[in-house]
């Protein structure tokens, strides 16, 4: 039977679709994922550039898989939710060891894959196998809840299942490949969360949230819960031969597995950073200058960060080791960091606060 739904989307799709993405050259298996993985929660314009970057640096999953994970990270610098990043690198090596490096077509065992999901693996299948899979990524989710009127936030899992229906429903078994681009193209270009082009839609006939003229109302908004908010001291440590110490941060958690600055506990005063970084790390230093202080939000808190300078004034008891690095700015910046600890080290000196 033929799906009205996918029949006008693809129509919609031939004239106005993404056609020419760097991911569709060259089409196969390994590039389709990375980008999969890229574009979760990330805007194509942004993905661009690093998928590029990426591609030019690991062009196979052999290079990725063999690639030190400090290389991958660095190459993911700026793009946030670094677990993508973490989990790329375990998958690769993954596909690597335990497929003879070849993606699997089977929606079970892609799922095995370390961070790849259900939809992750679905878009796999269509986009570089051409095989019919069902997709439901955030954009598919809003052009669904809204032309089915699902009412709920899309993380019940009631309300997921129910999309999911719907998805299997609409997806053809016909040209899946191009399907699953339109779809994704449709909830990016025209079905955006705000604002929808609802004029230009071309399956607002059939859309009921349309026909309401309550577009604004699906999906339903996540509960809203306030962000706690956490402050902590970051400091710039800068020994006579001008390097920066970094430590590297748990495997798991906020940043995990990026280098990044020391913290120091904010109870502690300006006037005590000196004696901190003495207790904490056994250096000598000199005083403090602090600069200007900056919020940073993650996923669920907004984090504090008040930089702080000191000069390292005697010897010091901390060696290079596996967690922490004595490093020249530029050997730094070749490091992944997140983009906050970039931005201290690349911008220019700001204006003392003492």
């Amino acid at each position: 039977m033929t799906d009205r739904f996918a029949d006008k989307l693809l129509t919609w799709y031939d004239q106005h679709g993404r056609h020419d993405l760097p991911w569709h050259h060259d089409r196969n298996a390994y590039r389709v994922w990375v980008s999969e993985i890229m574009l979760q929660q990330t805007q194509v314009t942004t993905v661009i550039p690093y998928f590029e970057a990426f591609m030019a640096r690991f062009p196979t999953v052999h290079d990725l898989a063999n690639a030190p994970v400090d290389d991958v990270l660095s190459h993911w610098s700026g793009l946030g939710y670094y677990a993508r990043a973490r989990n790329l690198h375990k998958a690769a090596q993954q596909v690597v060891e335990e497929f003879d490096g070849e993606f699997p077509k089977d929606q079970e065992q892609l799922e095995s894959l370390t961070g790849i999901g259900r939809s992750t693996a679905a878009a796999i299948i269509a986009q570089a196998f051409g095989k019919r899979a069902t997709i439901l990524d955030g954009n598919v989710k809003r052009v669904l809840a809204r032309y089915h009127a699902v009412p709920g936030w899309t993380g019940q899992t009631a309300v997921l299942n129910r999309l999911w229906e719907h998805a299997e429903e609409h997806t053809p078994d016909e040209r899946v490949r191009d399907y699953t681009q339109a779809i994704m193209d449709l909830g990016a270009t025209v079905c955006t969360r705000t604002r929808p082009d609802c004029e230009t839609c071309p399956v607002s006939g059939g859309c009921r949230a349309y026909a309401l003229g309550e577009t604004t109302l699906y999906p339903g908004s996540k509960p809203k819960k306030a962000k706690p908010e956490k402050t902590t001291w970051m400091v710039i440590l800068e020994d006579s031969d001008g390097r920066i110490l970094l430590e590297r941060r748990p495997p798991s958690g906020i940043w995990g597995g990026l280098w990044s600055l020391p913290e120091l506990d904010p109870a502690y005063g300006p006037e005590e950073l000196s004696e901190a970084c003495e207790q904490r790390l056994g250096m000598s230093c000199g005083d403090p200058e602090l600069v200007s202080g900056f919020r940073h939000t993650f996923s669920h808190y907004h984090l504090h960060i008040q930089p702080a300078r000191l000069p390292v004034t005697g010897s010091t008891k901390v060696a290079d080791t596996a967690q922490q690095r004595w490093l020249h700015r530029d050997e730094a910046l070749a490091l992944g960091l997140p983009a906050p600890i970039r931005s201290l080290l690349t911008e220019p000196e700001q204006a003392a606060l003492l």
